[in-house]
């Protein structure tokens, strides 16, 4: 069983908080990963930001080496990572910009991040919106090489000698080959206008993956018509709360915070409805349970979505835990 595990991306707060974050990962994980290695795949993401603060993280000599670079000691260099022409600078907010994969120091921190969730047991790792990234690099040259670095690192050094590897994509390949092993996207809910709150999902509708995910020759050799994806609740900003019909939105707010500020047993009820619609419409999906996500706009003064039941352990709980329980184990 494969479980992603979103674990907090430092470079979003401030990248200078990297190292401290990669170590205590390293206490962490020697517990945790001996207690599940058996039955679980723990994921790790690399999204599609940088900020000034990475100017802080040395360079370890092992990146000098793995690109075959000259001996210096440097920290890895923020302006380096950036669009030349001005395309998404401080698109996330002041001094949090969007990576060119181009450019030569976005592959070296990629790199970097990659080994370092290599080496702490992560056995998958989720690379955000891919295409944000590829604008300079239309024969994807450049996440072919670095995928492929890491990739390679994993096959001498990973748990179990593999790495599964998706993106915020409906689809990236080269020649028939597949860049990813897995694509994932969000729902793109389609609001029912003459119904207030509710949602439901619909082929075509937008941009959504559905009957599109791009099939191919996968990175461990297999080949497909449609390569399996995950899409989730996603949670990204807010535009107009309660109001229906804005492209991209749930009533308003993102995916993640409208399925929150549902009744109970409309969220229950909603996780069986998608979770049964994509095998009715498109097996190759699978829906991925919003177990843990952030939520915009402070929900009631409440920042995250958990799953759990409520109890004195987690009284923030929004009580679909039973629920997927039972979806996962309804054959």
């Amino acid at each position: 069983m494969a479980v992603p595990l979103h674990l907090p991306v430092p470079v979003q707060v401030g990248t200078a908080v990297v190292p401290l974050f990669f170590k205590m990962l390293t206490r962490v994980n020697r517990v945790a990963i001996s207690l599940v290695a058996a039955v679980l795949i723990l994921q790790a993401c690399i999204f599609e930001t940088t900020h000034t603060d990475i100017s802080n993280i040395p360079i370890p000599a092992w990146v000098v080496h793995e690109f075959d670079l000259p001996v210096e000691a440097r920290c890895f260099r923020y302006d380096r990572m950036l669009f030349e022409d001005g395309r998404f600078v401080d698109h996330w907010q002041k001094g949090a910009s969007v990576p060119d994969m181009s450019r030569f120091e976005t592959q070296l921190w990629f790199y970097y991040r990659a080994r370092r969730y290599i080496d702490l047991g992560f056995e998958a790792i989720h690379f955000g919106q891919v295409m944000l990234m590829d604008d300079n690099d239309s024969g994807h040259v450049h996440w072919r090489d670095m995928l492929e670095r890491v990739r390679a690192y994993a096959k001498r050094h990973a748990r179990r000698n593999f790495l599964l590897c998706d993106a915020h994509t409906s689809g990236v390949a080269v020649d028939g080959e597949l860049l990813f092993d897995f694509h994932s996207f969000p729902l793109r809910t389609k609001d029912v206008i003459e119904k207030p709150q509710e949602v439901i999902l619909v082929q075509g509708h937008l941009d959504s993956i559905y009957g599109k995910s791009l099939g191919g020759k996968t990175p461990s050799g297999w080949t497909c018509e449609h390569l399996p994806y995950l899409v989730e609740l996603d949670n990204y900003g807010v535009k107009k709360p309660v109001s229906g019909g804005i492209p991209y939105y749930s009533w308003g707010w993102n995916e993640i915070t409208w399925f929150a500020s549902q009744p109970e047993d409309y969220r229950n009820h909603w996780l069986r409805y998608a979770w049964d619609w994509l095998r009715e419409n498109d097996p190759n999906g699978w829906l991925k349970m919003p177990t843990q996500r952030c939520l915009a706009g402070h929900l009631e003064r409440r920042k995250w979505y958990h799953a759990n039941t409520q109890s004195p352990a987690a009284p923030d709980g929004f009580n679909q835990e039973k629920t997927i329980r039972q979806i996962w184990t309804e054959k």
